[in-house]
């Protein structure tokens, strides 16, 4: 049989290889690559917001078309999901220092989060405020009148959500750090939760509950999530700025050991990156929380203003002690809600949401 001449083989080689990668290239065009995001309760807008502008920022940079999935439900609960494996996080931006550091304490973060990203790991800041109906009508200011009497207050579960434990220390605070008692301030905090009438999983259910159920004279949330709720509810809801409250400090890691079996490092790290950067810092404004960029958190001073905020080391000596002394079995939370068998608890799952 005769042979084809050499350069007709040649030929037939070219071809095949020049369809080889071609098909190669096509099959890495349309791959997915995917870091998700596990969140705490209200921050879905802002996550929103930032993925897109991420997105676009780092196909433009790389070529990369990255996909940021979301999830998000009360911080500590939230916590939990990622330990258990339950959800495989690439990142993590929970509302306590806490609920990140347990992962450390699991092994599934380094030892050294907290100092591998800008301002140790916390692109904002926020506080707890009060959500109250238009005109004030219980004439709350401050927080000895969250337990005047017939008033109804709505705050999440400090056993599962961030903003619940943030609610619960600033209420203490709010007593201790004005010349009260530890035993003034637990009778306080029994009263408080005397006058909740539920005790929701989240930030973001107890939210529908108070404006969209129309429950409770007062709720208990994040600065960032009242600015949401009276910007959607215009001309019903106002917010009460406390004469003090708690400094809430989120925090943002990756989780190494889920980046290592992704692959998907170099993704997350650059993610989480990018929140420290002046686009990034002026949509975390835009969406009421505190930047940590000084001179754009300025820029915000109206909407945003300066107040009177204490760190969680003015009531415990670190968010260790104060975790075991107030949110551990048969710590101060579990003492001061046991007599409220009235409260309504419910414990709406974490949802995810494509970002």
């Amino acid at each position: 049989m005769k042979r084809p001449p050499l350069l007709n083989l040649a030929a037939v080689a070219g071809v095949v290889i020049a369809v080889s990668l071609i098909a190669v290239k096509n099959v890495q065009g349309n791959a997915t690559n995917e870091i998700l995001n596990v969140s705490y309760d209200p921050t879905r807008e802002l996550y929103r917001s930032l993925d897109a502008r991420f997105v676009a920022a780092y196909q433009q940079e790389t070529g990369i078309q990255l996909q940021v999935k979301q999830s998000h439900g009360g911080s500590s609960r939230q916590a939990r999901s990622v330990v258990t494996g339950e959800q495989q996080a690439d990142v993590v931006t929970l509302g306590l220092y806490s609920d990140v550091d347990v992962l450390r304490k699991q092994g599934l973060i380094a030892g050294d989060w907290a100092t591998r990203l800008p301002h140790h790991s916390q692109p904002y800041y926020s506080t707890i405020v009060f959500v109250v109906r238009k005109g004030n009508p219980r004439q709350v200011h401050d927080w000895p009148d969250l337990i005047a009497p017939g008033v109804e207050i709505v705050t999440p579960d400090p056993r599962t959500s961030g903003n619940g434990k943030l609610s619960a220390l600033a209420a203490w605070g709010a007593v201790t750090t004005r010349g009260g008692s530890e035993s003034a301030a637990r009778e306080y905090l029994a009263a408080l939760y005397r006058h909740a009438v539920r005790l929701d999983s989240g930030a973001r259910s107890a939210a529908i509950g108070f404006t969209t159920e129309k429950i409770g004279d007062v709720q208990l949330a994040w600065e960032n999530e009242a600015l949401r709720e009276v910007a959607d509810a215009p001309g019903e809801l106002e917010i009460v700025y406390p004469p003090v409250s708690i400094l809430a400090e989120p925090y943002v890691a990756w989780v190494d050991a889920n980046v290592a079996r992704h692959h998907s490092e170099r993704y997350a790290r650059a993610y989480l990156e990018f929140l420290f950067t002046d686009v990034a810092q002026q949509t975390i404004a835009e969406a009421g929380y505190r930047p940590y960029n000084a001179s754009i958190l300025q820029r915000f001073a109206a909407r945003l203003p300066a107040l009177k905020l204490f760190p969680v080391t003015a009531i415990a000596r670190d968010w260790d002690d104060a975790n075991q002394r107030f949110f551990d079995e048969n710590g101060i939370i579990d003492t001061v809600l046991k007599p409220a068998g009235g409260v309504v608890n419910s414990s709406a799952p974490g949802t995810k949401d494509k970002g």
